[in-house]
């Protein structure tokens, strides 16, 4: 019967101790989350660890009311495996090893200068990450913000396409901020390299 309940029925399920409750999320939302890992970090091994680590910490979060049921609950999973995927790329700089019989790395002693495809795959989900945040701040917010970052206006000029002053225009910049800062917090989002 429980199978057949929404995914935030069976949150308030298990955040009232029904633990079978979570075991249905679990199984309606696994193949998702392990296909992207899988996707992010293209080993199954690693992809099972951050598979039950995603998940472990979901819990946790759950338990401490930490999770705000927005109807979102498969996005969420899903931001918490990515960042959990990309935090392990973080950590361990991953490097390719070549090795000889004595074990000497090669690529211990080089240093191209060049980015690292970990380092370029992180920059470039962090401007993804940014660009998914705006979506959710007020329209108004959206278009300043957006004039200012991805078009160069000043608020000068965004105050003249939005007729409004500019006060108006660096109050909404303000706010945006202020609520992608804790659109960061509120999604443990990551927006830092290292």
């Amino acid at each position: 019967m429980r199978a057949s309940y929404s995914d935030s029925e069976l949150i308030r399920a298990y955040r009232g101790g029904d633990e079978q409750a979570f075991e249905i999320l679990l199984s309606r939302h696994q193949e998702r989350v392990f296909t992207k890992i899988h996707f992010i970090v293209r080993d199954t091994d690693l992809a099972n660890d951050l598979f039950q680590d995603t998940f472990i910490k979901v819990v946790g979060l759950l338990r401490e009311g930490k999770y705000v049921e927005e109807g979102k609950f498969l996005p969420w999973i899903l931001r918490i495996a990515h960042n959990l995927a990309i935090d392990h790329f973080r950590r361990n700089k991953k490097m390719p090893m070549v090795r000889s019989r004595d074990d000497f790395d090669v690529f211990s002693i080089l240093d191209t200068g060049e980015t690292h495809i970990e380092d370029k795959l992180v920059q470039e989900q962090i401007q993804t990450d940014v660009r998914n945040l705006i979506d959710f701040l007020p329209p108004e917010q959206q278009s300043v913000v957006r004039m200012r970052i991805y078009q160069d206006l000043s608020f000068k000029e965004i105050a003249e396409t939005t007729n409004v002053s500019i006060n108006t225009a660096l109050g909404r910049m303000r706010y945006a901020i202020i609520n992608l800062k804790k659109l960061v917090d509120d999604n443990g989002v990551q927006l830092t390299s290292y």
